[in-house]
């Protein structure tokens, strides 16, 4: 009986720190995704000359557009897997939260940007500092049935 007591107990404090995370988390602002594909794969390996790729167990794979007003912003969030972004329309403005100076890298339309997800809590933001609108077209690779991004608090070290 004193296992299942602890096993609540614990239980019901990951909980609670669940809840305190989202509540904590940054929201995004004149920031839409639409979704344009999800596919599940199984184990993925892709051995060619040029390309290394490969996947423990399944893995979902999405390809989103994100469309961010000037002036908005996603919030700060990261992902379980690697993203592959494509600038499409405007300038993409990306901030690391682990970046103590808060130095933005920006990338204008027709570039790309690889967020290979190395640290599973790499936490970014990507902002439209510009007059017209951005869009990005994003594919995902993240393990089967976990959520393609997640929210996070602000890490501090910027002052917007």
């Amino acid at each position: 009986m004193r296992k299942f007591i602890g096993g609540t107990a614990v239980l019901g404090g990951l909980a609670a720190l669940a809840v305190a995370a989202t509540a904590l988390a940054t929201p995004s602002s004149s920031f839409s995704t639409e979704q344009l594909s999800l596919g599940r794969f199984g184990e993925i390996r892709i051995h060619t000359e040029d390309v290394k790729l490969k996947t423990k167990g399944d893995s979902d794979v999405y390809v989103v557009r994100n469309t961010v007003l000037p002036g908005g912003q996603s919030g700060w969030h990261y992902h379980p897997g690697p993203s592959m972004i494509t600038v499409v329309q405007g300038t993409a403005t990306f901030y690391d939260g682990d970046d103590p100076t808060c130095t933005p890298q920006v990338f204008p339309a027709g570039t790309g940007i690889i967020d290979d997800a190395v640290d599973a809590d790499h936490v970014h933001l990507l902002r439209n500092e510009g007059v017209g609108n951005l869009v990005t077209v994003t594919m995902q690779i993240v393990p089967a049935g976990a959520s393609r991004r997640i929210d996070a608090p602000d890490p501090g070290n910027c002052a917007f």
